[in-house]
């Protein structure tokens, strides 16, 4: 099996907070170097102190112009992992048009700025290595997640797209979607969530998918089956479940 850090350079964009920052660190411990981009320059500032080979690299995912001034400076990378991601809890009778059109920006419109830099580049030199993190939630439309559920299953085709395009191109294609890690974010839920996870115990999931080479990977387990075989239930049947 290849070595996909040692020796390597990773592009983490998202690596301010959350799983973003716990990959960086995880992924600079398996003897790569970092390239560490997000909005926040004092928190990558901090955590590239911490990190023995890290670049830092601000960018915002939903600027345009941001992107493009990034992109040339961290596209050279053997790897691109994209962690960026922002969550409102949502009920479509509650319908807020400014904060779906930021979670779809973020998500997902985000994803498709960086990889119009990235992927064209990759396929050029014939190498490189893509990591997307989707979402349980993109599996099957869920109760309350109007803007977030949406936003991580396009970002999901997407991976599906680039899987089929780019076979043969010498470019690796990835997708792990997690469920409940506690972050800012999953700490405004309202609602039980069964098998919440550290973003330490998250990114180390993430990195056995990395070194596993399969394209397409969910966690934890069991949690992760409701939502991955629960797409051949019948629509009524999920409903009800959720």
């Amino acid at each position: 099996m290849t070595d996909a850090f040692t020796g390597k350079t990773w592009w983490i964009v998202g690596a301010s907070d959350g799983l973003g920052a716990a990959l960086a660190k995880m992924i600079a411990m398996r003897g790569a170097h970092v390239i560490l981009s997000a909005r926040s320059e004092d928190k990558l500032n901090d955590l590239a102190t911490s990190l023995p080979n890290a670049t830092v690299l601000p960018m915002d995912v939903t600027d345009a112009k941001s992107v493009l001034t990034a992109t040339p400076r961290a596209q050279h990378a053997d790897a691109m992992l994209y962690c960026v991601g922002t969550y409102e809890q949502m009920n479509a009778r509650d319908w807020d048009a400014k904060a779906v059109e930021r979670m779809i920006d973020t998500n997902f419109t985000g994803a498709a700025r960086v990889l119009a830099g990235v992927v064209p580049h990759y396929v050029t030199r014939g190498f490189g290595h893509i990591m997307l993190i989707g979402s349980l939630s993109g599996y099957r439309g869920l109760p309350a997640a109007v803007g977030y559920s949406a936003s991580k299953a396009a970002l999901m085709h997407l991976a599906e797209n680039l899987l089929i395009d780019l076979k043969g191109s010498g470019v690796n294609v990835q997708i792990a979607n997690p469920g409940f890690i506690k972050t800012r974010l999953t700490a405004k839920n309202d609602f039980d969530m069964p098998q919440i996870m550290t973003a330490d115990v998250a990114a180390t999931h993430v990195l056995k998918a990395i070194d596993s080479g399969r394209f397409e990977t969910a966690f934890p387990r069991p949690f992760a089956w409701v939502f991955k075989w629960g797409r051949y239930l019948p629509r009524g049947l999920f409903n009800k479940l959720f």
